[in-house]
């Protein structure tokens, strides 16, 4: 009989269960997003939709990063949760540009502070040994609930409208709220909330161990910000009326490869792995801006998709690695700030390139092609001690 790894535990299906549902529930109205700005007049702010979102997130994720190793991974990991809740009951009140756009920067922290904790929860219950299968199998049920919650946003927005897409996207939160509630929480020494926790020193910003692995992540997630801004559009041009479809399709792509990824860069490292990933993603990003059938752009999301299930449990598992125990949640905070600055800035620069003309299309995805190109080269240069240092 096979024995499972020491970190399936309860607590561990419980964190992925609720992940699966925290991603769901703010990715399913991301497809419906640029329209629903569009009818309130905003068509020239669709690239302020991601980056507000990760401007937001960035900003927050020193604090969270701090929280989560003082107060708790648990709390941190409600609150961003609960942003998510009122956030998602709010859009059906706003009726201007200038409010959507405030509440979109205020959606941003739920990112800001749940996925860092769910980051460092995993690392605290798992061993060493086995961090880049836990945080595959982990990063999996995320991407499920990216691949869901685009395809029945699509699907709820076009049989019952907008708003009933924001309720059901509430309601989802709540649920990973409910889940969260039942884990044990891995910080033994917490400290109660107090004001002193919200005061930055400047060394308690950035981790200055995981700056390579943050810097490769920024130059590959440019794509995603890129994607995230300019698909709905190109899906459009292309005639498939379900905006979520190509979401759906690399989310499913990345799905198996993410646990053999991560298994890979336990047994071979984190490297070889990263430097597949990145190629891949220059390779996606061509794909798909030149796409001129459906055929060829579902393909595009595929590669894209086989790109990220790479990049995402190999680069935390590497960040896992270089970072001190005790500031797990610093460095993991630290790695999603290049995260969400990535994605911000890839989708201000291909909301401005695009500039609502399809003939722009290989022009904006050929840029990302190009930061990942970087992030690849950048991989062979890198000092021994930042190859591999797992122990």
């Amino acid at each position: 009989m096979k024995i499972l790894p020491a970190f399936f535990t309860l607590d561990f299906f419980l964190l992925c269960a609720s992940s699966f549902l925290f991603f769901a529930s703010f990715n399913m109205i991301i497809p419906e997003l640029p329209s629903y700005l569009s009818s309130l007049g905003g068509e020239d702010y669709k690239g302020l939709i991601i980056s507000l979102f990760t401007l937001t997130a960035g900003l927050s994720r020193p604090f969270s990063g701090k929280l989560a190793d003082k107060i708790g991974r648990v709390p941190v990991m409600i609150f961003g949760a609960v942003i998510c809740i009122f956030a998602s009951l709010l859009y059906p009140l706003i009726s201007s540009i200038a409010g959507f756009l405030l509440l979109r920067f205020f959606h941003g922290f739920s990112t800001g502070f749940t996925p860092t904790g769910i980051s460092a929860y995993v690392a605290d219950i798992v061993p060493f040994t086995r961090r880049g299968e836990a945080m595959g199998i982990q990063s999996l049920f995320g991407s499920l609930g990216m691949a869901a919650g685009p395809a029945l946003g699509g699907y709820i927005a076009g049989i019952w409208g907008i708003n009933p897409l924001f309720y059901t996207s509430s309601f989802t939160a709540v649920l990973s709220i409910l889940i969260l509630i039942g884990l044990k929480e891995t910080v033994k020494d917490k400290e109660p909330l107090q004001i002193h926790h919200f005061k930055l020193n400047r060394h308690e910003i950035i981790e200055k161990r995981v700056l390579a692995p943050s810097l490769v992540l920024f130059l590959t997630v440019f794509c995603f910000g890129t994607v995230l801004t300019i698909i709905p559009d190109f899906s459009e041009s292309l005639g498939i009326k379900n905006k979520g479809l190509f979401f759906a399709v690399f989310t499913l792509a990345s799905l198996g490869i993410r646990i053999l990824a991560g298994k890979a860069s336990d047994r071979y490292g984190r490297i070889p792995v990263m430097k597949i990933a990145t190629l891949s993603m220059a390779i996606s990003m061509v794909v798909i801006g030149f796409a001129t059938t459906k055929n060829m752009f579902l393909f595009g999301a595929v590669i894209f998709g086989c790109s990220t299930g790479m990049n995402s449990p190999t680069v935390s598992a590497w960040t896992i690695d270089l970072s001190l125990d005790a500031l797990r949640g610093r460095a993991l905070a630290t790695m999603y700030i290049a995260l969400e600055a990535g994605i911000g800035i890839g989708a201000l620069v291909s909301g401005w390139s695009y500039n609502n003309d399809p003939s722009n299309f290989p022009l904006v995805f050929s840029l990302g092609a190009i930061t990942s190109l970087f992030a690849f080269s950048y991989l062979f240069f890198l000092p021994k001690e930042l190859k591999d240092v797992r122990h």
